[in-house]
C-alpha cells in the first residue's frame, strides 16, 4: 500500500505555541518574495539552450553528491546510481538506477536532502504519495512525462521558482559562451557568472598547467611571467564582469594570506612552475593570491567569497576513477585570526573592498569570524554552509554569531547547490528557520515584533542584495 507525501505546512517553525504564532506570521510575509542566488553551480547552458531534461535520474540523482554519497556509505556503487566516471557513463539504464536511489530513500530520513526531496517531489512534481521501491516506476514515469513538457524546461522552471538573480561558477579556464547567449536571448531572467580561478591558482589541482595553457590562450598574456599572469586575471575578471559577474570565489583547503613583495612573489611564482616547488610552496602561493585578488577586488569592485577548510577527494580511490566532486570531500579545522591578518593590514579598513567568509568548522563561529566580521569594514559572514545548511545548522550559525556580528554582518543565504529543482526548498528552509530564530527574540522580549519584520525581510532579501551588489551591477 501506497505511503502518502504530506508537507506540514509549519514545518520547522518552533513547537511552543505563542512562538510558531509569531513565526508563522513572519513567514508569511516573506515566504514569496523573489529567490535570490548569488552562489551555486547550476549548469549556464540549461538556460541559453532551454533544452529538456532527459530523465529523472540525469537530473535529480547523477549530479547530486548529497544524495549518492549517502548511498555510497551504505555500499550502494556511484555506478548503479549512473554517476559517470573518468571511463564515461556506466551502462546502469537509467530506470534500474531509480530503482536503487527509491528503494534505499529510508537512509535520509532525518536529513536535509530529505527535506529538499519531498519539497521538490511534492511542491515541484505534485506528488502525493512517497517515493519506495513500490512506486518507484510511477514516479520516473510521471517525472520523465513532465520534464518532456514545455512547462518543465528551465527557464519555465527559473520563472515558477520566482527567481530573480542565479549565479553560476566558471574558471578563467571555462568557456562564457551560454551566458553571453542568455544575456542575447532577449529572455529576462538573470543568469550569471562568477570568477573562480582555483585550477589556475593552485598547483596541487589536477587541471593546473592545462589550465594554466588555456588561460594564456584565452587572455593573449604571457602568463608564465608574473606579471602576464595578473595581467590574465584582470582581463579574465573583465570577461567576467562582462558576462554579469558582481563575485568571486575561492575554495582554497586553508584561509591563510599571504602579502610578499613583487620580487619575493615573483621568485615564488617561478618555483610553483617549475618542479622542485613543495606543498608549503604550494600554501603561500595560494595564500598570496588571496591579497592579489583582493587588490583587484578593490580596483574593480568585485565581491570575495572565500571557501576553505574541505579536505577535498578524500576517497584516494574514488577519486581516481571518478573525478572530483563526488561525495568525498570532508570537513577540516580551519584557522583565520592569524590566516587573515596579512590581507586584513593591507585590505581590512578598506571600504571598497568585500569579503564573504565561510566555513566548515563551526567552532569558530562565536571565536573568530564574528569578532572578525564584528569589526573589520572589509568583512561579512556567508551563511551557514554545505554540511551545516541543514535546519540545525542554521541555528547553530544565528545563535554563536549574532551576539557579536550582528544580523547586518551577515549576507542572508545562498543555496551552493548543483540541484537546480531544490533551490526553491532551500530557500524556503533558511526563511523558515531565520523567522522561528526571530520570533524566539520577539519571545523572550529582545526583539520588537515590526524589528523582527523588518530582520526577516533582510534575511530574505534585503543583506543579499547588498552583499553582492546586486543593484549596482
Amino acid at each position: 500500500m501506497a505511503k502518502p507525501l504530506k508537507l506540514d505546512p509549519d514545518r520547522l517553525l518552533p513547537a511552543e505555541d505563542r512562538t510558531r504564532a509569531i513565526a508563522r506570521e513572519l513567514y508569511r510575509e516573506v515566504a514569496e518574495l523573489p529567490i535570490i542566488s548569488p552562489h551555486g553551480h547550476t549548469d549556464a547552458s540549461w538556460f541559453s539552450t532551454n533544452a529538456n531534461w532527459s530523465n529523472a535520474t540525469e537530473l535529480l540523482l547523477s549530479p547530486d553528491h548529497y544524495i549518492y554519497r549517502m548511498l555510497y556509505s551504505q555500499g550502494v556503487s556511484l555506478d548503479a546510481l549512473c554517476v559517470p566516471s573518468k571511463a564515461g557513463m556506466p551502462a546502469t539504464d537509467p530506470r534500474a538506477a531509480w530503482r536503487t536511489f527509491a528503494e534505499h530513500l529510508y537512509l535520509f530520513r532525518g536529513t536535509p536532502s530529505a527535506m529538499w526531496l519531498g519539497h521538490v517531489f511534492g511542491e515541484v512534481f505534485g506528488f502525493d504519495v512517497a517515493l519506495d521501491g513500490e512506486t518507484a516506476d510511477f514516479y520516473y514515469d510521471t517525472i520523465n512525462a513532465k520534464l518532456a513538457s514545455d512547462d518543465f524546461r528551465p527557464r519555465a522552471l527559473f520563472d515558477r521558482f520566482n527567481i530573480e538573480f542565479l549565479a553560476t561558477t566558471e574558471g578563467p579556464q571555462d568557456d562564457l559562451s551560454a551566458h553571453h547567449a542568455v544575456q542575447a536571448s532577449g529572455w529576462p531572467g538573470r543568469v550569471v557568472t562568477t570568477y573562480r580561478p582555483d585550477a589556475v591558482i593552485d598547483v596541487e589541482h589536477e587541471q593546473f598547467h592545462g589550465a594554466l595553457k588555456i588561460f594564456a590562450e584565452k587572455t593573449g598574456e604571457d602568463v608564465y611571467s608574473w606579471d602576464g599572469y595578473l595581467a590574465a586575471h584582470a582581463k579574465r575578471r573583465t570577461d567576467f564582469r562582462a558576462a554579469g559577474a558582481t563575485a568571486t570565489d575561492h575554495g582554497h583547503p586553508t584561509a591563510r594570506t599571504a602579502n610578499l613583495s613583487k620580487a619575493e612573489a615573483a621568485a615564488l611564482f617561478a618555483k610553483i612552475l617549475g618542479s622542485d616547488w613543495t606543498p608549503a610552496d604550494a600554501e603561500l602561493f595560494r595564500a598570496q593570491m588571496l591579497t592579489e585578488m583582493a587588490a583587484m577586488s578593490v580596483e574593480d569592485g568585485m565581491v570575495m567569497q572565500i571557501h576553505p577548510g574541505s579536505f577535498r577527494n578524500h576517497n584516494g580511490g574514488l577519486f581516481a576513477s571518478h573525478g572530483r566532486d563526488k561525495g568525498a570531500d570532508i570537513p577540516m579545522a580551519t584557522e583565520y585570526v592569524h590566516g587573515l591578518k596579512p590581507l586584513l593590514d593591507r585590505f581590512g579598513t578598506s571600504t571598497a573592498l568585500s569579503i564573504i567568509l565561510f566555513t566548515l568548522d563551526e567552532t569558530v563561529y562565536s571565536r573568530e569570524l564574528a569578532p572578525l566580521a564584528g569589526h573589520y569594514p572589509c568583512l561579512k559572514l556567508g551563511p551557514a554552509w554545505w554540511f551545516h545548511d541543514s535546519p540545525e545548522g542554521m541555528r547553530r550559525f544565528r545563535e554563536q554569531v549574532t551576539e557579536t556580528a550582528g544580523f547586518y554582518n551577515t549576507v542572508g543565504f545562498n543555496d551552493d547547490t548543483r540541484a537546480f529543482l531544490s533551490i526553491p526548498a532551500r530557500h524556503d528552509v533558511a526563511r523558515r528557520i531565520d523567522c522561528g530564530f526571530l520570533a524566539q527574540l520577539v519571545a523572550e522580549g529582545r526583539l520588537l515584533d515590526w524589528e523582527a519584520a523588518e530582520l526577516a525581510f533582510e534575511l530574505t532579501n534585503g543583506l543579499v542584495r547588498k552583499a553582492y551588489k546586486l543593484d549596482r551591477a
